[in-house]
C-alpha cells in the first residue's frame, strides 16, 4: 500500500470518508437506542434487551474473521457500499417483523454490516493520511463519529418511537452514504492481501490499543442501550432522557482537538491512563449529577470528551506504527476486540442495572478503572509492550 501525497482528490476523499463515518455513527446510535426502547415497550426485561444488543456483537465477531478475505475478493469500495445498503435494508425490516424474536438474527446481520463500516472506514482514512496530519485527521474522524452518535438520539427525540418513521430515517441516511462512497472522485487505497487472515495474530502487537478498543465498545454499546432507560428510571421524561447521549457526544466532539494536542506533547500511554482514571471518577458521579439537569449535562459533556479521547489517541498510535497489510490485520484484530467488548458490555450492564438502580454508572466506573490498571500493568511488566503504544 502506498502513502498518498496531499492532493485535492485526497482531501476530498478524506472528507467523504469522514462524512460517511458521521452517517454511520448516526444510524448506529439511532438504531441502538430505538431498538432498546421498542423492546422495553414490548415487555422484554433489561437482561433480554442486553442480550439483543449483544447479538450485534455476535455479527461483529463473525465478520472480523471474514473481513480480510472479503476486502481481497470484492475491494474496499464495494465492501463499504454493500455494508451501507445492507444496513439500510435491515433497518426497514425491524418494524416489519411480526415476531419480536426475529429481531435477534436481524441484529446479528446489522452487527456484521457495522463491522465492515467500522473497520474499513478507519483503515481507508489512515491509508489516505500523511504522518504530518495523521493525529488531526483521526481527531476529525472520532469527532465525526461522535457527531453521528449525538445526532441519532436527537433525531429519535424528535421522531419518537411510535411506528417505523425512525427506522426509515436511518435507512435513508445509510443509502445516501452509499451514493457518496460510489463517487469516482473518491480515491480508494489498494491493499495487498494480509499474509495472515487470523486477526488473533495481530492482537499481541498492540495490547493496550486492543484493551482500549474493548473498553470503548463495552461502554459505548452499554450507554447507547441503557443510558436513556437509566435516566427514565431516575424519573426523567423520555424526550429529555434521549438527549443525554447527545450532550455526552457534544463533549466528545469539542474536546478531541485539545486531547490530540496533548497526545503530541506527552507520552501517549500515560495520557490514556490519565484519561481512564478521570473517566472512572466521572462515572461514579453520575448518580449524584442526575439529580440536577444542568449538573449532569456539564458532567456528561466533559466525561464524553475524556472517554472518547482514549480512542482518539489509540487510533493515532496504531496509524503511526503500522502500514500495509499489517494495518489491515491490526484493524481486524481491533474489530474482534470491539466485538468482545460490545458482547460483554450490554450483558454486564443489563445485569448491573437489574441488581441496582445505579448499575450503569457502577459498571462504567469499574470498566474504566480496570482498563487503567491493565494499562499500567502492561507498561510496567513489559517495556516492549509499552513502547508499542507510544508515539
Amino acid at each position: 500500500m502506498s502513502r498518498p501525497a496531499a492532493s485535492p482528490n485526497g482531501l476530498l476523499s478524506r472528507a467523504a470518508i469522514i462524512v460517511t463515518a458521521t452517517i454511520f455513527g448516526l444510524t448506529y446510535s439511532l438504531s441502538a437506542a430505538l431498538i432498546a426502547l421498542d423492546l422495553a415497550q414490548a415487555g422484554l426485561s433489561e437482561s433480554l434487551i442486553g442480550a439483543n444488543a449483544a447479538m450485534h456483537a455476535v455479527g461483529v465477531l463473525a465478520m472480523a474473521f471474514l473481513l480480510p478475505r472479503l476486502v481481497a475478493a470484492v475491494g474496499m469500495r464495494r465492501a463499504v457500499v454493500g455494508a451501507l445498503l445492507s444496513a439500510a435494508v435491515l433497518l426497514c425490516l425491524f418494524p416489519a417483523m411480526p415476531l419480536i424474536w426475529l429481531w435477534f438474527p436481524l441484529r446479528i446481520l446489522l452487527g456484521a454490516a457495522s463491522e465492515v463500516l467500522f473497520v474499513l472506514s478507519e483503515t481507508w482514512l489512515n491509508a489516505l493520511s500523511t504522518e504530518e496530519s495523521r493525529a488531526r485527521t483521526m481527531g476529525a474522524y472520532t469527532a465525526a463519529l461522535s457527531i453521528g452518535f449525538a445526532l441519532g438520539p436527537l433525531i429519535l427525540s424528535m421522531t419518537g418511537t411510535d411506528g417505523a418513521t425512525s427506522y426509515i430515517v436511518g435507512s435513508a441516511l445509510a443509502a445516501v452514504a452509499s451514493v457518496l462512497v460510489l463517487s469516482p472522485a473518491i480515491e480508494v487505497p489498494t491493499f495487498e492481501r494480509p499474509s495472515h487472515d487470523n486477526p488473533l495474530r495481530y492482537m499481541r502487537l498492540a495490547p493496550v490499543a486492543m484493551a482500549a478498543t474493548v473498553l470503548n465498545a463495552a461502554i459505548e454499546t452499554a450507554g447507547l442501550s441503557f443510558l436513556t432507560l437509566y435516566a427514565i428510571n431516575m424519573g426523567w421524561e423520555e424526550a429529555h432522557a434521549t438527549q443525554l447521549m447527545t450532550c455526552m457526544m457534544a463533549g466528545a466532539i469539542a474536546l478531541q482537538l485539545p486531547i490530540g494536542w496533548l497526545g503530541d506533547k506527552m507520552d501517549r500511554r500515560r495520557l490514556i491512563v490519565a484519561l481512564a482514571a478521570l473517566a472512572a471518577a466521572g462515572a461514579l458521579a453520575w448518580p449524584w449529577a442526575l439529580q440536577s439537569p444542568w449538573t449532569i449535562y456539564a458532567l456528561l459533556f466533559v466525561w464524553g470528551g475524556l472517554f472518547v479521547g482514549i480512542y482518539t489517541i489509540m487510533l493515532t498510535i496504531v496509524g503511526s506504527r503500522f502500514s500495509g497489510s499489517d494495518l489491515v490485520g491490526i484493524y481486524a484484530g481491533m474489530g474482534l476486540t470491539w466485538g468482545v467488548g460490545a458482547l460483554l458490555g450490554p450483558l454486564l450492564a443489563g445485569i448491573a442495572m437489574q441488581a441496582t438502580l445505579h448499575g450503569l454508572a457502577f459498571f462504567a466506573a469499574l470498566a474504566c478503572g480496570a482498563f487503567m490498571v491493565a494499562a499500567l500493568w502492561a507498561g510496567r511488566s513489559s517495556p516492549a509492550a509499552a513502547a508499542t503504544d507510544r508515539s
